[in-house]
């Protein structure tokens, strides 16, 4: 396990990160925001619109928020992306309490996780540009990307990177099991030394025979299995 502990370490800082930037990506009401044309605010009165909530603010007026009176009253992709961004933090949540023999299903959540973070996020920010650039849609109803979809990109390349850490520690962990269990049977053959050196032929068939008449129980610490030699 020493040696894949430094991966093991960045991928817990990285999926804490991750953590962090999905939730915040999900509570934050600035997915589309006030759109601008040159220096002319498009619409009087500056808006936010998010998952759960929207906020405006007229003139010198504090900024008001407000909790949708219902999810039907929202467009078809912040209703999927509410539900997806949710399934994102329990991923990422299930991710980092994988350990040991769940490191393959660790990295396989983060990896799904990033799915479920750009996903809506790139569907949130195609509609907004698509809106914008559309001559047939009102001023009024034009919209930016806010800043909760550059972090969810974000968030999500992070997310991308903390799987592919996380799978490659599992793999480097499983190698080196591989090559413990693989050298064990070898000596226990008669064929190599601790060290890995082969014996030749008449030394090897001694070493089994000294070995059958003193046998004794060696057990695996990574495979958990034991067996004579």
């Amino acid at each position: 396990m020493a040696h894949t502990m430094p991966y093991f370490i960045l991928a817990l800082v990285l999926g804490f990160i991750g953590l962090f930037g999905t939730v915040a990506v999900t509570a934050m009401p600035m997915w589309r925001v006030s759109a601008f044309i040159g220096a002319n605010l498009i619409v009087m009165e500056e808006l936010w619109e998010g998952l759960w909530m929207n906020c405006w603010r007229q003139a010198n007026i504090k900024m008001q928020c407000k909790v949708y009176d219902s999810l039907l009253i929202l467009p078809v992709e912040l209703q999927a992306a509410r539900g997806l961004m949710c399934v994102s933090i329990v991923l990422v949540v299930i991710s980092l309490f994988s350990k040991n023999i769940t490191l393959a299903l660790g990295g396989s959540l983060y990896l799904l996780s990033f799915l479920t973070t750009l996903i809506p996020v790139s569907w949130v920010g195609h509609t907004v540009i698509s809106k914008f650039y559309n001559p047939q849609v009102m001023d009024a109803e034009k919209r930016e990307l806010g800043k909760a979809l550059f972090l969810g990109w974000a968030t999500s390349g992070v997310l991308l990177i903390t799987g592919i850490i996380t799978l490659l520690s599992y793999s480097k962990r499983r190698s080196k099991e591989e090559e413990h269990y693989t050298n064990v049977h070898l000596m226990s053959d008669g064929r190599y030394t601790e060290r890995g050196q082969h014996l030749p032929e008449e030394d090897s068939i001694q070493l089994s025979q000294m070995n059958s008449k003193n046998s004794k129980k060696v057990c695996n610490d990574y495979l958990q299995h034991c067996f004579y030699v």
